[in-house]
């Protein structure tokens, strides 16, 4: 009998500020990528406290999802490997909060830097996923959600009160 098909949960905070996106360029087994900051739903959190942990862990800013970008289908194959994985990513727009320069970054995050809408284009070769320009596109067209649109049920949250 076959497994059911599971796709990874990740969530990704797309911020924008004066012009320029905050991205994060990361070592990956393909070399260095760049992505907006993004990772794992973890047990225990809505898609949005997901998404604020993952901006601060990952570019040192603070973050508060306002409203739901977009959901994202996307697959991806590890070239060192060839592993095949498909992944749902939840997308949020927000407000930038405090940034914290000398808080360190997730293991493999090399730094944060803010592109502009053109930089992240002309960089495609370098995205962690298609979903990042998409993403950018989506944001700069307006796309916007309320975040009542995904409702986690409290059964999730008691994992955090164990």
């Amino acid at each position: 009998m076959q497994s059911p098909w599971k796709p990874g949960v990740t969530v990704a905070a797309v911020v924008e500020k004066d012009g320029r996106f905050l991205m994060v360029e990361e070592e990956t087994n393909d070399g260095l990528k760049l992505n907006q900051p993004a990772g794992h739903l973890d047990p225990g959190e809505t898609p949005a406290q997901g998404c604020a942990r993952e901006a601060l862990e990952e570019s040192a800013y603070e973050f508060e999802p306002t409203a739901l970008l977009g959901m994202y289908l996307a697959r991806s194959r590890k070239n060192s490997t060839g592993e095949d994985r498909t992944y749902l990513r939840l997308a949020f727009r927000g407000e930038l909060g405090v940034h914290h320069p000398h808080r360190a970054l997730d293991k493999g995050i090399v730094r944060a830097l803010w592109m502009t809408p053109d930089e992240i284009r002309a960089s495609v070769d370098r995205h962690r996923s298609p979903l990042v320009l998409r993403c950018v596109e989506d944001y700069l067209s307006g796309v916007s959600y309320p975040l009542s649109v995904i409702y986690t049920h409290e059964n999730v949250l008691l994992l955090n009160a164990r």
